[in-house]
């Protein structure tokens, strides 16, 4: 396989800085839930974005099984209906490992819009899920959050993949 023009050669991904940024993900989103914004519907699930991205970059490393176990840690410490946050998040997960080859090609903004409807349908799921349970309507801003997720990609792409561009040792006479 040849790489495209203008990509650069990164590094492999460590597995500490994956458990690290997931973790701060998990904890942004207990203080966002705790904060000021509530549980508000529009509200971007930053777990679920660091989710997509490290399994689409890494999905044998981060796949299902970890979204599900953080999905459980989600529904937990939300008090939500245990499973519901680890169907949508496994789902996430299932649906980004299958996108993973494809999205690659794509340049970071292109990227959004492709893992736009994994966020949309994650969204959808989780909402069918809570009603079905009997729980109540939220309003259609619901349907925000995807759309803040998929603008806040180019973000998190940008953050997650910096500890992998730098050179290992710089030599400035190196092609790569």
């Amino acid at each position: 396989m040849i790489m495209p023009r203008g990509h650069q050669l990164l590094l492999p991904a460590s597995p500490m800085f994956m458990i690290f940024s997931l973790a701060c993900a998990l904890l942004l989103d207990m203080l966002q839930s705790m904060a000021w914004l509530g549980n508000a519907a529009w509200a971007p699930d930053w777990l679920a974005l660091v989710l997509v991205f490290w399994a689409i970059h890494q999905p044998l490393k981060v796949g299902v099984g970890v979204a599900f176990v953080l999905g459980l840690l989600t529904d937990v410490h939300q008090t939500s209906l245990l499973g519901q946050h680890a169907l949508t998040y496994t789902v996430q997960g299932f649906l980004a490992t299958m996108i993973h080859r494809r999205i690659l090609w794509f340049d970071v903004p292109s990227q959004a819009l492709q893992v736009l409807p994994v966020f949309m349908t994650a969204q959808v799921l989780e909402l069918t899920v809570r009603i079905s349970a009997g729980g109540l309507f939220p309003g259609w801003t619901v349907l925000i959050a995807p759309v803040i997720q998929a603008c806040l990609w180019p973000v998190i792409s940008v953050v997650l993949l910096a500890p992998q561009r730098r050179a290992p040792d710089p030599d400035k006479h190196r092609p790569l």
